[in-house]
């Protein structure tokens, strides 16, 4: 004997696989399309090599004022360096003088 659905009870059973359908749907399309997905890997790499090249400006920076400040150690510091930044620093130039600025 063959059973008849009504369309309330097909809609009613179609739910269920709708709806997952749906969240794998949403997921999937995150994965792929999300700001952590498969498509945004190039930008992240993007992103990594600029922060690389900003990281080695800023270890060039640390590196010259390491230098400086192992120039100013009060027990070998270097005369003209502290006479230059004592005379800059506390206005102590004569208007008849100048200052050459050293170069590490």
């Amino acid at each position: 004997m063959a059973q008849t659905r009504t369309v309330a009870q097909l809609i009613r059973s179609a739910v269920g696989p709708a709806a997952a359908l749906l969240i794998i749907g949403f997921f999937g399309g995150y994965a792929l399309f999300g700001s952590n997905g498969v498509l945004a890997l190039g930008d992240y790499r993007q992103d990594l090599a600029a922060k690389q090249a900003e990281l080695r400006v800023l270890e060039e920076r640390k590196r010259i004022i390491a230098n400086r400040v192992a120039l100013l150690d009060p027990r070998k510091a270097n005369p003209d360096l502290v006479d230059e930044l004592i005379r800059k620093d506390l206005g102590l130039v004569h208007p008849d003088e100048i200052i050459i600025p050293m170069e590490e």
